[in-house]
């Protein structure tokens, strides 16, 4: 079974820990993606963002290794949840039909319980935080339920993991910060512009099996015009994160800080193979780097503005 759920499940990097757990175990961490560390990255990077453009650098760094361990146990969390409310569909697509419930290995039961602890070691993190910062990050449950429909009713679910995906970016500047404002604000529409960019191409991977079984994605919705369309994406949540940057900062050596990343998305851009699953999923990965390269950016910025 092992060998099959590296087959069928491309993203799961099989390797490590997670490989040498009993099978038992192993099915656990598997259903809350143990086994594929770029989800708790990509959930991880915009808490750090709302910290470093905070200015809390220097002061709240021990909060960023705190929101790491959240990102891990949410993230897990979260896609246990996914998991019982898609066992289903997930039965039908090539690539999931092995996750542990949709496959039997895990019943939605046990899953129940599996997410109740994860929960509980985010609230462990949950508790670090300012009351702000406390009273955001429940704010987040509600739109975190409603995602695993989206699919179903919508062909821009990317845009609601956005919001989700990008809810750590308030939760970072309420833990430094009392107020909101229009830089928080910015940045954290950026943020939701970059994740429908990355997973348009992350959905790349499923488009075949989505269309068959009606599922929606923004990678069938934009078709043959999926690089414009990730292009767009890219450049808003550059645009945004520069206004952001102007109004801590309106020095236009302070915007150059967004070079190295913008350079990083047309990268990806321009080397996209749309019909190649494992370039997808490549490019979608290299996402964790752009996440350090917009954190270099907002630490640059929140520790002078």
């Amino acid at each position: 079974m092992e060998t099959l759920q590296t087959e069928i499940v491309p993203d799961s990097q099989h390797k490590g820990l997670v490989g040498k757990l009993p099978p038992a175990l192993r099915a656990y961490a598997l259903l809350a993606r143990f086994d594929r560390p770029i989800g708790w990255w990509l959930l991880f990077w915009p808490c750090a963002w709302g910290v470093l453009l905070a200015g809390g650098m220097k002061t709240h760094w021990p909060l960023i290794l705190w929101m790491l361990l959240g990102a891990i146990a949410m993230r897990g969390a979260g896609c246990v949840y996914n998991d019982i409310i898609d066992r289903d569909l997930d039965a039908q697509v090539e690539r999931t039909r092995l996750r542990p419930i949709a496959s039997g290995a895990i019943s939605p039961r046990a899953a129940w319980a599996w997410m109740v602890v994860l929960s509980l070691i985010g609230l462990v993190v949950l508790i670090q935080l300012r009351l702000e910062a406390r009273l955001v990050a429940v704010a987040s449950l509600a739109p975190v339920a409603a995602y695993p429909f989206m699919k179903r009713i919508t062909w821009w679910p990317q845009a609601w993991l956005g919001i989700v995906f990008s809810w750590g970016a308030l939760v970072g500047w309420f833990a430094v910060m009392s107020a909101p404002s229009g830089a928080m604000v910015l940045f954290y529409f950026g943020s939701i512009a970059w994740v429908i960019g990355y997973d348009t191409i992350y959905a790349l991977q499923d488009r075949e099996d989505d269309a068959l079984i009606g599922v929606r994605s923004s990678a069938l919705r934009l078709g043959a015009h999926v690089k414009a369309g990730v292009a767009v994406f890219y450049a808003l949540a550059l645009s945004c994160w520069a206004g952001a940057f102007w109004l801590l900062r309106p020095q236009l050596m302070g915007l150059a800080a967004l070079l190295p990343a913008a350079l990083h998305f047309a990268w990806q851009i321009l080397s996209l193979q749309v019909s190649n699953g494992d370039d997808a999923l490549a490019k979608f990965r290299s996402n964790r780097f752009a996440g350090v390269l917009v954190a270099l950016a907002c630490a640059v910025i929140g520790s002078t503005a």
